[in-house]
């Protein structure tokens, strides 16, 4: 009896035979993938083309040849740069265009007349040479004859190279190169003091028996509930020209370095406080026990078991701050004054001067940092390691009356300077006219007689938000569910998650500039996006997926595998898993993702302040654009309007987030 003995394909590995759930699963998550390609990869890849890209007129180029009265072509031709050296029209500078410019060819004929009987005949002298006759295209060494009717309609296209000739005029013109020490100063400096207080914040809120501890961590969430603009706004208010604290400046003006670090302190705070809170959060307190056992002092306790144990949450704040500082616009924008950043330097180029491929150069040397910041963010978070064992036993304050009180004092002058930023934007929202009318009125609240978008940019931004939040969930969720629970298909999920973690390092100036390039192109089938709600939809989402992608990824991965084995073993399709168990386990989170998307999409201006139309005017841009006409009330009052909106849905969901927590988690609790 002979015996078949199998043989293992080429390679000694047996392939599993994909079932319909995995084919299915990984068809969605390409999808998912291609839209983070044409949402992000394509626009950037875009945006730096633009940035490489000179538009340069050489009037070596192009020649004419003007006829006689009878239509006799009898004079030689001649050359545009030597018309150009004969009326001394251009100088080199000049001929540099910082977009796809045109010259009218009429220009060097300063006699022209178009009821001339004068024939005109041009070409170019190299085949890249380009010229528009109205809206027809010719290239080429092929003479074109025109009357002078028809030739006052051309118009001469520059060459366009690649190189790096935009960087090199960006870091030869000091007035934009000074941005970048500018930019790296402020960061650095709001860096350090933000993770200086908000140690200290956490350090008394998890380390201490201080009293009234949940209204601490309520008052050090608000921030985050207003755009960046406002914090400026209110420091106009307490130390402008004709502030009410003016006088603690001695001298020195808030418009400048002095503003925006205080103005980032204030809105980076809580970032930095929720990554050292839970850091500190997680000690064993056999290291203090073995601590006092040496008679260490609580100095050097702080200095070798404190510090040692919050490293890596300490040097993610920083990075994280940085990261938000740099990138920041509207903050600077309001109260920098004459001191430029990188952030503010796009948005002149692009809006002030129209100069779009050095907007897509400053873009390009923001990004840098960002990168960098976002890079070492990452490595030391894979270097982090496990401070709560098994064995562990949890740290327990102890009270003590002295320290307590000194922690409840910081805290309480922590909490007076939010609220007080806060503060004075409520009650500049309410007075008639400061300081000359400081009687209460709602008249700055009548936004359809302010420029900025009126009543329907609030609107519009509540519609986007909402948008944003539902589309966004289930975009974010389901692609997180995608790639954590998808069996094999190692390097498509890996690719995957790169583009889901670059969002993180893309500053929003960058994403809304790059979204220009790329959707505005009439060639791009896209186009029809640009300029409605979807295009800012759209943005927003792609801008915030890190964030939320964590979070969802977070929870599946405390969702253990043989769910998908006891499904798989009861022949039960992966879908109906998902839509039965998944998402009303993670639903607590689903929520997370929702109301974090809805808070940033009525806050961001960075992202949406390249993309909105009159139609489709923002709050957050609306606060920008009062506050740039000089309606600085105004602008406070729609501020708060979103700090309102957005208190609000924190508290719906909160109380959405109780009501789930009891429908159906009610088995973590058993």
């Amino acid at each position: 009896m002979s015996e078949s003995v199998a043989t293992l394909p080429k390679g000694g590995r047996v392939r599993p035979k994909l079932g319909r759930d995995d084919v299915m699963m990984r068809l969605w998550m390409v999808v998912i993938a291609l839209y983070l390609v044409v949402t992000l990869a394509f626009p950037l890849y875009a945006m730096l083309s633009k940035s490489v890209s000179t538009f340069r007129f050489d009037l070596t180029w192009f020649e004419f040849q003007v006829s006689n009265e009878e239509g006799r072509f009898d004079a030689a031709p001649i050359l545009a740069s030597a018309l150009n050296a004969n009326l001394g029209l251009y100088v080199e500078a000049d001929l540099v265009t910082g977009s796809d410019g045109r010259l009218a060819a009429t220009e060097f004929f300063p006699e022209f007349s178009f009821r001339s009987p004068v024939m005109y005949r041009i070409r170019g002298t190299v085949d890249d040479a380009t010229f528009l006759v109205g809206s027809t295209r010719h290239q080429g060494q092929e003479w074109v004859e025109l009357d002078s009717n028809t030739f006052r309609r051309v118009q001469l296209r520059p060459a366009t190279s690649t190189g790096l000739d935009n960087f090199r005029t960006y870091f030869a013109t000091p007035a934009l190169s000074n941005s970048i020490t500018n930019s790296l100063v402020i960061a650095t400096l709001s860096t350090i003091v933000t993770i200086v207080l908000a140690f200290a914040y956490a350090y008394a809120l998890n380390r201490s028996c201080a009293r009234f501890k949940g209204f601490f961590r309520l008052v050090a969430m608000a921030p985050i509930l207003v755009p960046s603009l406002l914090p400026g706004i209110a420091l106009v208010y307490l130390f402008g020209n004709q502030g009410m604290l003016k006088s603690l400046l001695m001298g020195e003006s808030i418009y400048g370095p002095i503003g925006i670090v205080i103005g980032a302190v204030f809105f980076t705070f809580p970032h930095a406080f929720l990554i050292l809170s839970t850091a500190l959060a997680i000690s064993d307190a056999r290291l203090y026990e073995a601590a006092a056992a040496l008679r260490a002092s609580p100095w050097k306790t702080f200095w070798t078991v404190t510090i040692p144990g919050a490293r890596y949450g300490l040097i993610s704040a920083a990075f994280v701050v940085f990261n938000l500082v740099i990138t920041d616009f509207g903050l600077p924008k309001v109260i920098g004054g004459q001191y430029n950043v990188l952030a503010v330097d796009i948005y002149k180029q692009v809006i002030g001067q129209q100069n779009f491929e050095m907007g897509a150069v400053v873009s390009v040397v923001l990004v840098i940092p960002a990168l960098l910041a976002f890079a070492v963010d990452r490595f030391v978070q894979r270097r982090q390691v496990a401070q709560l064992t098994a064995r562990s036993v949890p740290f327990q304050p102890k009270p003590d009356r002295a320290r307590d009180r000194a922690w409840f004092t910081c805290c309480t002058v922590i909490a007076v300077f939010i609220l007080g930023i806060l503060g004075v934007c409520q009650f500049a929202a309410l007075v008639k006219f400061w300081p000359y009318d400081l009687s209460l009125s709602l008249n700055n609240y009548r936004f359809d007689l302010m420029d900025g978008g009126g009543w329907a940019s609030y609107y519009n931004s509540i519609k986007m938000g909402l948008i944003t939040a539902a589309v966004g969930t289930v975009i974010i969720f389901f692609g997180a569910f995608l790639v954590e629970k998808s069996n094999g298909f190692t390097t498509g999920r890996n690719i995957f998650q790169m583009f889901a973690m670059l969002p993180m390092a893309i500053p929003g100036m960058v994403l809304g500039l790059a979204y220009i390039f790329f959707f505005n192109d009439p060639a791009n089938p896209l186009h029809v996006l640009y300029g409605t709600m979807a295009i800012l939809v759209i943005c927003t989402i792609t801008h915030f997926y890190t964030v939320s992608h964590l979070t969802a990824v977070t929870a599946l991965k405390q969702m253990d595998r043989e769910f998908e084995a006891v499904s798989a073993s009861l022949k039960q399709p992966a879908m109906k898993l998902f839509s039965r168990v998944t998402v009303p386990v993670c639903l607590p989170a689903i929520l997370d993702i929702s109301i974090y998307l809805f808070v940033n999409a009525m806050t961001t201006v960075s992202a949406v302040v390249f993309l909105y139309s009159p139609k489709t005017s923002l709050a957050s841009v609306a606060v920008l654009n009062m506050d740039d006409a000089g309606d600085i009330a105004p602008a406070a009052a729609m501020g708060m309007m979103i700090f309102y909106t957005n208190a609000a849905a924190r508290i719906i969901h909160l109380a959405l987030s109780r009501g789930v927590m009891k429908r159906t988690q009610a088995w973590r609790f058993r």
